[in-house]
């Protein structure tokens, strides 16, 4: 049995709220379901975040680059869900990895809250700050690493993890002794150690990443998939097998694609501001793909990514992950 094949699948647990989370090597449950904000306008999050709060998600995705964090605070308090019921995620931008404590201060401050639960490094490429075509000299994202570390014993971050990582940088990051043990405070109050909680990644049936997802269960490192629904226009949704599968299942093509990934052992982070959409994509509960359909998404050969790598200043992306 291959490595992608051993790892790939994982059964989310149920919160006592009915709600499905996964564990991380933290011991922290991540939400399986979250409302992703990239593309978000600043206009529209503010009301989508509320309407997905009040819906019964309680898990938002935003980061800094995305320039709505303010709106995706405003949001929250808007929903009167309490801070405490709620996982939030943001991410540490290329040209903040050289200051990630203040950073991480300026995203708490727009977002309203004293603390998050996910603080992600966004890419790993610290890029000048006023010049993304440049890198800091003599200064790498094991370093930003280290300096995440330290995060976690401030309680301003209660998790600390990584984004758009591969298998190669991965194994960079692992290799490096500040990086050797499950993430705790305990390991951070000793130096360091901390192995990575979430490695969000781009997935979908047409980006599957098998090996990586595989690479990440095998360190412990959970897997959560963002642009999960292919992003805006996406050549997905003219696919006639994903159709198909959605039109036995008298489902919309983007719960089967979420189906499809949680059934895989990942959280997904589907993004819409359209009320309507926001709850269609959270009725995931009670219904299940066959593994039959499961395989025919898997067999999908088109490939593209929503989000590749030449604009920025350092190759990421290396082809080694399927």
């Amino acid at each position: 049995m291959s490595l992608a094949t051993r790892h790939t699948r994982r059964q989310a647990d149920v919160d006592n709220t009915g709600r499905r989370t996964y564990t991380l090597n933290t011991g922290a449950k991540i939400p399986a379901v979250g409302l992703g904000t990239w593309q978000s306008p600043p206009d529209q999050v503010q009301t989508a975040v509320e309407a997905a709060l009040r819906h019964g998600y309680r898990h938002i995705d935003t980061a800094a680059a995305y320039k709505n964090e303010k709106q995706v605070g405003a949001g929250i308090k808007a929903s009167g869900v309490a801070r405490s019921d709620l996982w939030l995620t943001t991410k540490l931008d290329n040209p903040d990895q050289t200051r990630a404590a203040a950073a991480l201060d300026e995203s708490l401050a727009n977002l309203g809250t004293d603390y998050v639960d996910l603080y992600l490094m966004h890419w790993p490429a610290a890029t000048v700050p006023g010049d993304g075509t440049k890198l800091v000299p003599g200064w790498s994202f094991v370093d930003t690493w280290r300096e995440m570390q330290k995060l976690v014993t401030t309680g301003k971050a209660r998790n600390i993890g990584v984004s758009n990582f591969g298998i190669a940088n991965l194994e960079t990051l692992l290799a490096d002794e500040s990086c050797k043990n499950p993430m705790s405070l305990l390991a951070a109050d000793a130096g360091g150690q901390i192995v990575p909680a979430v490695n969000q990644i781009e997935l979908h049936p047409c980006n599957p990443s098998p090996k990586l997802v595989a690479y990440n269960t095998s360190k412990g490192i959970h897997t959560t998939g963002y642009s999960c629904l292919g992003s805006t226009n996406s050549p997905l949704y003219t696919n006639p097998t994903l159709l198909a599968v959605a039109q036995a299942k008298r489902r919309t093509p983007q719960q089967v694609l979420l189906a499809w990934g949680l059934q895989k052992g990942w959280s997904v982070i589907p993004k819409s501001v359209t009320p309507s959409r926001i709850e269609a994509n959270f009725a995931l509960d009670g219904w299940s793909l066959t593994d039959d359909e499961v395989k025919s998404l898997d067999g999908i050969q088109e490939r593209f990514k929503v989000c590749g790598d030449a604009w920025l200043p350092a190759k990421v992306f290396f082809g080694d992950d399927e």
